[in-house]
């Protein structure tokens, strides 16, 4: 049965987001299909044991760890991990780091101006492409979209919450069972889906 996730979330370890763990687990306890999320911090992994021990009551609930890392090239998210790089770094750099821990690369919001990969992405190998961000515009999204397309990768959604109500505004449906393991295995595979919730 397939499993809707939110792949990229912050908390207030960011330093850009005031979400605090508990808000995480409480939004996704309250909503009727989304139960998992990704930490995706800014250069840290330190918010993923908060809100994965406030999780752990929950058994429907799945906490992703992850890190987004701040390139040289533009940001990358690195699904799977628990640690974070030495900056500096390349983005070329930041994929070597998450492909030798077994992570999920996946390029968000490619097309924002100053944060994003940009043209750079052709050359980048990524897993997965973030094609609906929420916090992009229509312009940018279309555009990670045309490039997962044509690089034949996963087409990934997520809120990019840094509030709480920002909180699970983007969601990837995954085909796989509700586990970390087999959901970034089906992410690798493709069995994903990019969804706006209503």
């Amino acid at each position: 049965m397939p499993v809707d996730v939110d792949l990229h979330v912050h908390t207030r370890f960011s330093g850009d987001s005031s979400i605090s763990p508990k808000a995480i687990v409480e939004k996704l306890h309250a909503h009727h299909t989304i139960k998992g999320v990704a930490i995706t911090d800014h250069d840290t992994t330190r918010g993923i044991n908060h809100v994965r021990r406030l999780a752990e009551p929950y058994k429907d609930i799945v906490i992703i760890p992850g890190v987004e890392i701040t390139t040289q090239q533009g940001h990358l998210i690195i699904l799977g991990v628990e640690e974070t790089p030495s900056p500096p770094l390349t983005a070329w750099e930041a994929v070597d780091f998450g492909v030798e821990r077994g992570g999920v690369i996946m390029a968000p919001h490619p097309f924002r101006p100053i944060s994003g990969l940009g043209e750079t992405l052709d050359e980048i190998p990524v897993h997965a492409i973030e094609v609906l961000n929420s916090r992009a515009t229509n312009e940018e999204n279309n555009r990670a979209l045309e490039v997962a397309k044509i690089k034949g990768v996963s087409m990934a959604a997520g809120s990019d919450g840094h509030f709480v109500d920002e909180l699970l505004a983007a969601y990837t449906k995954v085909d796989s069972e509700a586990s970390v393991d087999e959901i970034l295995k089906a992410i690798k595979k493709g069995n994903v889906k990019p969804y706006k919730s209503v």
